[in-house]
């Protein structure tokens, strides 16, 4: 099956935040605080892939503040924080929104998220992924984490389900 073709049968977004949404970098101020960086972009298409019906959720390894208020800001279907076993949080998100693994589409960037990756229907990965990550997707972003890879992904799909087209034509109006 080529890649528009499972692009086609996409019905839910997951994604890791750190080195997807963000560059992968941590910054800690001198009181401890975690400062992270995230790209608009990414943002931007969220809010477009859920008006149109799709499911859009996060599944991180890490526990952080920072990145549950920007889930909670983007207003994401459901964000999983201190996931050491994604496949675990992969099931549950299977089962509450009634999907098969060919109807999500996954990105993530390191080994973490193979076990998804080799599940999911349409896997991808940022442009600065290792490249044994690479090698194992279908999708590989023309952006870097943090620079809207999740974009790319978002508005591959969204062109090949014909739906791409209509957001930009309403923006204009």
């Amino acid at each position: 099956m080529s890649i528009g073709q499972k692009a086609k049968k996409i019905k839910a977004v997951v994604f890791d935040v750190d080195g997807v949404l963000t560059d992968g970098g941590i910054i800690y101020d001198n009181s401890g605080m975690e400062i992270k960086r995230f790209n608009v972009k990414d943002g931007q298409i969220i809010s477009h892939l859920k008006k149109n019906g799709f499911v859009v959720g996060a599944i991180t390894g890490r526990d952080s503040q920072v990145v549950k208020n920007r889930c909670q800001e983007l207003k994401l279907d459901f964000h999983f924080h201190g996931s050491h076993d994604k496949l675990v949080q992969y099931a549950k998100i299977k089962e509450q929104y009634n999907l098969v693994d060919e109807e999500i589409a996954y990105m993530g960037d390191d080994i973490i998220d193979l076990g998804i990756l080799s599940r999911c229907g349409l896997s991808a990965t940022t442009q600065d992924a290792r490249s044994y990550m690479q090698k194992n997707v279908d999708y590989i972003a023309p952006s870097k984490g943090g620079d809207g890879a999740l974009r790319d992904l978002a508005d591959f799909i969204l062109e090949e389900q014909g739906i791409l087209e209509n957001i930009i034509q309403n923006a204009l109006q």
